[in-house]
């Protein structure tokens, strides 16, 4: 058995899922109508003790490389190579320092063991214990069907979003102990705004708030469900999940600018794969940025994935992605993750360069379900916004893949980025450890961030 984490559930690897009916409502909004509140001190009990019986499921062996889709030719070392220059220039020392720092990086990367799934052995009953069962009482789970690594993602989580939470959530409680007049409503601005959450945002929440008419003790509660409302809009003309469909070609094309996490985030969906049985396969086209193909190769022996690369010079990124396919189709795999290169709107032939790719994608691959999904960093806050919504315009994005919410006081850009953009988030990344990415919940989102 292992944890699918698209579906959050257990599944037997061995069996192909069933199709989700298309009925099935978002998993990562509330119920419409909250069932009765369970015994939470009983509910978190059961699911301790299912958490602390729980073993890691068994890793698939890792895959044999076959030979390379493109040959790499050798170049021979010289049989004679000449001294080193005693005084060399300083633009040759600097080159040669970076060239230094980055086989020091990729070294550093590649010894990195892959973490182990977390267990309950290692989970303690306390507060946050409590609070993650809260949660997911709170979502209709049953205590039987929870993961430890899920307990550990919303404790993550959690931790992550302390920058934005800690500052605003003192504040808010103290704002919303009140009647919500108009003095309070505009502090309220402020607050929001201080957290990225964006102006068109803003003025609807306020809006919405003001014309409720509510008690203090419902005006928290309120805020929540309207944050939740919001970040879940775009799923009512999409799909409520993005699950890999079994046993056939999926391909999600990851895009966006330079720094915003693309390669790591490629290595952590590949890791979330594998790891919820679904064979996987990564495509090195960034052929742009130095040591790209190495760092992408990195993160592929980590997660225990095979990377189909060509580290030679002047690569046409779309081969790349033409030899990845035929490879995907030719081993049956189900997921294929393509890096591609960071780029900005205005460019307009790093953009023609993507419209090749995705050319060859729906040629080679009609067949294959297909996804592009826009990298952003959240450190940004609204000048990512304002990035991606010129992005969007460009390119057939799909959905927002959001990075680094834990390194960020900005936490409520994720209600900007979907209000602005008309995207779902489809994932959220918390931290830089292989398993610190994970499908994106509104529901569990808004709890962690206004989380007592």
């Amino acid at each position: 058995m292992v944890f699918d984490w698209f579906r959050r559930r257990f599944t037997d690897a061995d069996k192909p899922a069933e199709a989700l009916p298309a009925e099935t409502p978002p998993a990562n909004s509330a119920p419409a109508t909250a069932p009765p509140a369970p015994d939470l001190l009983a509910w978190a009990k059961t699911a301790y003790a299912n958490t602390q019986a729980e073993a890691p499921a068994p890793d698939t062996p890792a895959v044999d490389h076959p030979p390379p889709a493109v040959a790499i030719e050798a170049v021979p070392a010289a049989a004679d190579p000449p001294s080193p220059v005693a005084n060399p220039p300083a633009w040759l020392r600097n080159e040669g320092d970076r060239q230094a720092r980055l086989t020091a990086l990729a070294a550093t990367a590649r010894e990195e063991a892959i973490a182990a799934p977390k267990t309950g052995k290692g989970l303690v009953f306390n507060e946050e214990f409590l609070w993650t069962a809260e949660v997911l009482a709170g979502q209709g789970r049953a205590p039987e069907t929870v993961s430890a690594e899920e307990i550990v993602w919303l404790q993550r989580l959690r931790q992550g979003l302390d920058k934005t939470r800690n500052p605003l959530l003192s504040r808010l409680q103290g704002l919303m102990g009140g009647a919500l007049n108009a003095e309070a409503l505009e502090d309220l601005e402020a607050l929001l705004l201080q957290a990225d959450v964006g102006p068109e945002a803003t003025d609807y929440i306020l809006g919405r708030l003001a014309a409720a008419d509510l008690p203090a003790a419902g005006a928290l509660p309120a805020l929540k469900g309207l944050l939740r409302e919001m970040l879940d809009g775009p799923l009512a003309t999409r799909s409520p999940l993005l699950v890999p469909v079994k046993n056939q070609l999926n391909v999600w094309l990851m895009v966006g600018v330079n720094g915003a996490g693309k390669t790591t985030t490629i290595g952590k969906l590949a890791n979330l794969a594998h790891k919820s049985g679904y064979s996987t396969l990564i495509a090195a086209a960034d052929t742009f940025r130095a040591a790209a193909v190495q760092q992408v190769q990195t993160w592929g022996e980590r997660a225990r994935v095979e990377v189909i690369a060509n580290t030679g010079t002047n690569v046409d990124p779309a081969a790349v992605v033409f030899d990845a396919i035929m490879a995907a189709q030719a081993r049956g795999i189900e997921l294929l993750l393509v890096d591609t290169a960071g780029r900005l709107q205005n460019k307009q032939n790093l953009m023609d360069e993507l419209h090749k790719i995705r050319r060859i994608v729906d040629k080679k691959a009609p067949e294959a379900q297909v996804e592009t999904l826009l990298v952003l960093d959240a450190t940004l806050g609204q000048n990512g916004v304002r990035q991606a919504e010129a992005f969007t315009k460009a390119a057939a994005v799909s959905g927002v893949v959001l990075t680094k919410l834990d390194g960020t006081a900005r936490g409520g850009v994720a209600v900007a980025v979907v209000r602005q953009l008309g995207l779902p988030i489809r994932f959220i990344g918390a931290g830089e450890g292989v398993q610190d990415l994970k499908p994106f919940s509104s529901y569990e989102f808004v709890e962690a961030l206004l989380a007592g």
